[in-house]
């Protein structure tokens, strides 16, 4: 059998060649596309002597209000261009709890909560520990009980690839109580901790955990690699009107700055505390070129968690004037 070679008019060849071309084009643009809002992304913040990551709480609201799904929070994170994320464990613990199998639940809110930080490409920093007992209580029954309840986001933390833990020394309100309560708790938790290698942080959350000088006493009495502090820019308050632990006026307060730098030595991670910006882009109530010259005093270079509290502004946008301030104050150091 003779073969014969096809051979096809020029005008074809030609028309081919421009669709393949036009194609390809079409596809190196889209990817560029995407490629684009991180690139931009990691080129303000390479320069940076910090990370920065996005607390769960600055998205309360919409979580509250059923408009924001906790489940998506790392894709909702991904889309405002952030790297790290930081877990609150209450938006969580409802489900759990009330499920038929709440460890078998747990397991699959973990799965999907892992799966979904892997598929937006952001990193699982911390979990902020709420609602699951006193670990500063004088009764040693309910403190232990604190700590055993602790135990199972600490196995979270450690599943889906987390530092640290967060949580918090409320307790009684004698000094000297408080710190022997709070140093047991932190004790048994961090033992437990370690073999997880998680770190588990104290974060001044008001009352006597807002007491810096109190709160390094503790430090030094468990004495430990992975039982460290969570800085906060904010949460200063020791007391409020009517002996209020929450939404009161406060009447007493430790001085932010010298609190900082005094937990500072302790810290594994930083949280920065916003509520609302003057017309120059700065937080009205915190120096943050203050701040962030006293963490980088203190030779600290991690992720700073941006935590927005703030009501004159969404929380979308009080989540962006803050990145955009800890980015240009950041330059300036």
């Amino acid at each position: 059998m003779t073969s014969k070679t096809l051979r096809l008019p020029s005008f074809l060849i030609i028309s081919l060649l421009l669709s393949i071309s036009i194609i390809s084009c079409k596809n190196k643009t889209e990817n560029t596309k995407e490629n684009s809002s991180t690139e931009t992304v990691n080129a303000k913040t390479d320069s940076l002597f910090f990370k920065i990551s996005l607390a769960q709480w600055s998205l309360n609201k919409s979580i509250f209000s059923g408009e924001l799904d906790p489940m998506d929070f790392a894709e909702k994170a991904n889309e405002m261009g952030f790297e790290g994320i930081e877990y609150v464990t209450g938006f969580y613990a409802t489900r759990i709890n009330e499920a038929e199998d709440p460890q078998a639940e747990m397991q699959l809110v973990l799965d999907s909560l892992k799966a979904k930080s892997e598929e937006f490409g952001v990193q699982n920093l911390l979990l902020m520990i709420d609602g699951e007992g006193d670990l500063a209580v004088t009764d040693s029954v309910a403190r232990n009980k604190a700590v055993e309840n602790h135990k199972k986001w600490v196995d979270a933390a450690s599943f889906l690839g987390c530092h640290s833990v967060r949580v918090n020394l409320f307790g009684t309100k004698d000094r000297e109580e408080w710190k022997n309560a709070s140093a047991d708790a932190l004790s048994k938790l961090s033992e437990y901790a370690a073999d997880k290698n998680v770190n588990v942080l104290v974060e001044n959350h008001g009352y006597l955990s807002s007491d810096a000088d109190l709160l390094v006493e503790v430090m030094e009495m468990v004495d430990m690699e992975n039982c460290g502090t969570l800085p906060d820019f904010g949460n200063f308050c020791l007391k409020r009107k009517d002996g209020e632990q929450w939404d009161a006026e406060c009447i007493e307060e430790y001085p932010r700055y010298e609190g900082v730098e005094k937990m500072m030595p302790y810290a594994k991670a930083v949280s920065a505390k916003s509520y609302s910006f003057d017309e120059n882009g700065d937080e009205e109530l915190i120096d943050y070129k203050k701040m962030l010259q006293i963490i980088k005093d203190a030779g600290y270079n991690g992720y700073i968690g941006i935590e927005f509290e703030g009501d004159s502004i969404s929380a979308q946008e009080g989540i962006i004037a803050t990145k955009e301030l800890l980015i240009t104050t950041g330059k300036q150091l």
